[in-house]
């Protein structure tokens, strides 16, 4: 009994330890395997991860040409990879990535791999807070440094392919990564903040709907936002999306969502009474609406 005891205190502490250095393989509550905090490239090959990570790198065909072209100077450069072993883009442009990196012999001391969480409380975070202040709404992200300082990133997907668009950063030519929209935004949020911001939003806004991709756009942002507890920034960002998209009830239910998290049940009731205006049916803003009702009563 006793060594039953000394050998479960033994697996709690190793446990915790993982929990702590944030890089852990956790089991969610559907059985599923997922990574989260720095990781490594052993971890890949092992458990069910091999079973994507292998298909998509050996199965990705590159530009030989292009890659030679990207050899020499790559290797002034620091690499942060953000990814979601959960997430289908990740699974699909991670492998891809990093068989360049190898073709490259891209230093492993010069590239950091981070995995994400998906969970509410985690959306897209790191157990030890890697992501913070890097604007990380989709994954993958792959953020190029040079001297310490960020050049650029490819995010979720190549706009080309991969190796076009790592040669175009590294050759400094003219780059833009997916998005566009939101990182605008969340980059005018740091440096101008919110109050600032709405002085001008006569403006923003039409510069902002020539560029956006969708409402998912923002939406995502203003979710990363909310699960990092920078409420006012996500309903900012919820609103301006209603502003640009006021025909779409998501919009207005991630208004509502954000009112909610900030207990102002007025301002979330009429998001989700505009929520059942365009979807009449929506059975969340149905359940949600007579929850606030029960809390105004």
């Amino acid at each position: 009994m006793k060594q039953i005891v000394i050998l479960l205190l033994c697996c709690f502490c190793l446990s915790t330890s993982f929990s702590q250095t944030g890089n852990s393989l956790v089991i969610d509550n559907k059985g599923n395997e997922k990574l989260l905090g720095k990781i490594n490239r052993q971890q890949f090959s092992s458990n069910t991860f091999k079973e994507w990570f292998k298909p998509y790198y050996d199965g990705y065909i590159f530009n030989k040409q292009i890659v030679e072209l990207i050899k020499e100077d790559i290797k002034d450069y620091n690499i942060k990879a953000f990814l979601g072993t959960w997430c289908g883009d990740s699974k699909r442009e991670t492998p891809r990535f990093l068989k360049i990196m190898d073709t490259v012999d891209f230093p492993e001391s010069q590239l950091e791999i981070i995995a994400v969480d998906r969970i509410p409380e985690a959306y897209k975070q790191s157990p030890n807070g890697e992501e913070k202040g890097l604007n990380i709404h989709r994954v993958p992200t792959f953020i190029f440094y040079k001297n310490g300082k960020e050049v650029n990133r490819i995010v979720e997907f190549p706009k080309e392919t991969l190796e076009r668009d790592i040669l175009n950063i590294v050759s400094k030519n003219n780059y833009t990564p997916n998005y566009r929209v939101a990182n605008y935004l969340n980059q005018l949020l740091d440096d101008k903040g919110i109050d600032s911001l709405r002085l001008t939003e006569n403006k923003l806004v039409p510069r902002l709907s020539e560029f956006i991709k969708g409402s998912r756009e923002l939406n995502t942002l203003g979710h990363v936002k909310l699960r990092a507890n920078k409420i006012e920034e996500a309903i900012y960002i919820f609103d301006l999306n209603t502003k640009i998209f006021p025909y779409k009830y998501n919009v207005y239910d991630s208004l509502g969502e954000a009112f909610m998290a900030l207990e102002n049940y007025s301002e979330a009731l009429k998001n989700y009474t505009k929520v059942l205006g365009l979807d009449p049916k929506n059975k969340n803003a149905l359940e949600i609406l007579n929850t606030i009702q029960t809390l105004i009563n």
